[in-house]
């Protein structure tokens, strides 16, 4: 963390301390689809899933929140209707303020809107990344995706490799890249078979720091392209 970085985290936290925390237990709603938010959520404690619910009661999770996150931006910003849910994914402890305190704070602090401009940009770049995967990929390679972008943004170095700290179980990963629980699962045994991925509790380990399982996502992609062109077939 920069200089920079650590100082608009300070004066995040310090607006915020202004209220009072509250508290959720996981699989606690926090907003459905059409409510009114009371205010503007600073996650301090936990992880925290925006997911949308289709026509049949399919659930598509597209965003998980982490530590220093503020949702829902596009209600607080922009006054957007809120159209998805928003769970607590293990139990978190988050700040709420009124929407127009928060940005009034926004106005006075030109650095703080900078970097939750940047935020909003990184995850927009993620989400266009697993939509990539999600129209063009294959089953495995969904899963493989989706490993690789949580290891990026929830990831911490082990003596093992890179851990993934938000709790991605069998059934958050098919939430995540939209296809059925016994699919997933049978993804993640053959890259825990390969050794390229392991799980200890509900945390889920790249192994080697995750360079194996992007080679694995490269060649399996390469080998895709093969077989649509007649030249190969996928194994």
């Amino acid at each position: 963390m920069t200089q920079t970085d650590e100082k608009v985290r300070q004066k995040l936290d310090s607006f915020f301390k202004q209220f009072k925390p509250i508290y959720y237990n996981g699989g606690e709603i926090l907003l459905r689809a059409d409510d009114i938010p009371s205010g503007v959520f600073f996650l301090k404690r936990g992880y925290v899933r925006d997911y949308t619910l289709s026509d049949k009661g399919e659930e598509l999770t597209l965003i998980i929140f982490k530590p220093d996150d503020i949702f829902p931006l596009p209600w607080a910003i922009n006054n957007e209707p809120i159209m998805r849910y928003l769970e607590a994914m293990t139990p978190i402890e988050v700040w709420r303020v009124p929407r127009e305190r928060f940005l009034d704070f926004l106005k006075q602090e030109p650095s703080v809107f900078l970097e939750i401009t940047s935020r909003i940009l990184v995850r927009l770049s993620g989400l266009m990344e697993r939509m990539k995967y999600l129209v063009f990929g294959n089953a495995y390679t969904k899963v493989i995706s989706i490993i690789l972008i949580c290891a990026d943004r929830f990831g911490e170095k082990k003596e093992e490799g890179i851990e993934i700290q938000v709790p991605l179980t069998h059934k958050e990963i098919a939430l995540l890249v939209g296809m059925n629980r016994e699919t997933a699962s049978r993804m993640l045994e053959k890259l825990m078979a390969k050794g390229l991925i392991a799980y200890h509790g509900k945390l889920l380990t790249l192994i080697g720091g995750g360079e194996k399982l992007k080679e694995e996502a490269l060649a399996h992609g390469a080998k895709r392209k093969s077989s649509k062109a007649g030249i190969g077939k996928i194994k």
